[in-house]
């Protein structure tokens, strides 16, 4: 039998970049191997324009692996989020990420390509083993500065709560095998309509291992001490692409081929919307550290999203993907500003941003729009993105989640707009501009240009977003 390589080719090209990686670092000489990462992230620049360059095929390895529109869309962003990360990482300072470069970037390159394999898992087996790839990677480089003792606790309990949710994982994903007697995705989908009681708990079980995975109230609890102990660049990634890569596996599991019977779980994905949200934002208010605030940020954004995935709609999963991609800008903007400061001043409290619009004004520009993006506010990418969950959901007669929705964020405003605050308003500690690393300057311009032109002209990616999820449906 022959077997078409092309669905994989994406998959394909991730695993040559680190087998070249690999290779490289074996006849290096010296201890500064920086340069490896500048080949993997023109690596994985090269993916993301190969990725736009690949069209849907058929399914292959006998359905079980997916080369769809949803796919390409999710891979495509993952491919460019993981641009901006590598990108932004290039400068990192300390001998750690000089003489390890190797390993930290196939660390990355590997979690990618379990996100790659589970944008395209339509099995049961082959999305469990694609999860794991994605996260094993994510424990070690939480720990990656290993003499840190903060950087060895966060890791441990970001390893702890991640296997819980594995395992809570696979206990529901044997369920499903053991309801249907298949681990074919579309077997699940349309059993779903027979209140088999053993699928319904199965289905539980995955829904809360998922929730591990995107950070989803009360799941989160990894989140804040992990954002705060590693490296701000892969936070900013941590941040956006497993989230991502769990919404791929929502829709596949509980939308994708369900039909009518997809409305089954509006009620249970309206609830987990509405903890996250409440969570998320009432614990960012008392935060003064920035990569804290930013996590329950996160948080809170998640919530927003479930709420387009409660909406169990082609628009709702349309607009969750066109979420996704103003996400990925908006917040890992905001991680590397805060990245930017710390190697300047030394510290990432929000009390670094003081003064920071008389000193460094375009610095300051970016973060505003970041964060006016984040809270939803006119004309930037996040303005539409809430808009159209909001839409999503309304349309599906959830007015009280809209309403909670549009309450919470008035209430996000309220951090948002005090780190604007301290940026345009309270008088600068030190004087002197802040030196931002060219390698960071240039990610950072990719996430305004980003923000903003979302914010412009939404049309183009809301159609592709719809085009995307028709299937689904």
């Amino acid at each position: 039998m022959n077997l078409d390589l092309a669905p994989f080719a994406l998959e394909l090209g991730t695993a040559s970049l680190m087998f070249l990686l690999f290779v490289a670092n074996l006849v290096a000489r010296g201890e500064d191997r920086r340069w490896l990462g500048r080949l993997a992230t023109a690596g994985v620049l090269a993916l993301a324009a190969g990725a736009f360059l690949i069209a849907p095929a058929d399914p292959a390895l006998g359905g079980r692996f997916v080369q769809d529109g949803l796919a390409l869309f999710a891979k495509r962003l993952f491919l460019i989020a993981t641009f901006i990360g590598l990108l932004a990482g290039l400068g990192l300072p300390g001998r750690a990420f000089a003489r390890r470069a190797a390993e930290y970037h196939l660390l990355i390159l590997a979690s990618l390509l379990g996100m790659l394999v589970l944008a395209s898992a339509r099995d049961l087996i082959l999305l469990f083993v694609a999860f794991e790839l994605m996260s094993i990677p994510l424990y070690v480089l939480a720990g990656f500065l290993k003499r840190s003792a903060i950087a060895v606790e966060a890791a441990l309990k970001f390893f702890l709560v991640g296997s819980v949710s594995s395992a809570v994982l696979a206990y529901g994903l044997s369920f499903l095998y053991g309801a249907t007697g298949s681990t074919d995705l579309a077997d699940v989908a349309t059993a779903v309509g027979r209140g088999d009681p053993l699928l319904t708990l199965g289905l539980v079980a995955v829904l809360a291992g998922l929730a591990f995975k995107i950070a989803a109230f009360p799941f989160h609890m990894w989140v804040p001490d992990t954002y705060e102990a590693a490296s701000t660049p892969f936070v900013a990634w941590l941040s956006v692409t497993p989230k991502a890569a769990g919404f791929v596996v929502l829709f596949r599991v509980y939308l994708e081929g369900a039909g009518q019977h997809a409305t089954l779980w509006v009620p249970v994905a309206a609830a987990l919307a509405t903890v996250t949200m409440l969570g998320g934002n009432l614990m960012a208010l008392p935060q003064q550290n920035a990569k804290r605030l930013l996590a329950y940020s996160g948080i809170a954004q998640i919530g927003y999203m479930l709420v387009g995935f409660a909406a169990a709609s082609q628009n709702g999963a349309a607009m969750v993907l066109f979420y996704l991609v103003a996400y990925v800008f908006a917040n890992m903007g905001a991680f590397l500003v805060v990245e930017a400061l710390a190697r300047a001043e030394g510290s990432e409290s929000t009390a670094a941003f003081r003064g920071l619009a008389q000193r460094s004004p375009l610095l300051a520009l970016a973060m505003l729009l970041f964060l006016l993006s984040l809270g939803g506010i006119p004309f930037v990418a996040g303005f539409w993105a809430k808009l159209y969950v909001f839409w999503a959901a309304a349309e599906r007669g959830l007015y009280w989640l809209v309403l909670l929705g549009a309450i919470l964020t008035v209430v996000a405003l309220f951090y948002y707009l005090l780190i604007a605050r301290r940026m345009y308003i309270e008088a600068p500690v030190r004087a002197g501009r802040v030196r931002v690393q060219p390698t960071l300057a240039i990610s950072l311009l990719l996430c305004v240009l980003g923000v903003v032109a979302l914010g412009l002209y939404p049309k183009p990616l809301v159609m592709a977003a719809l085009r995307v999820a028709a299937p689904l449906f």
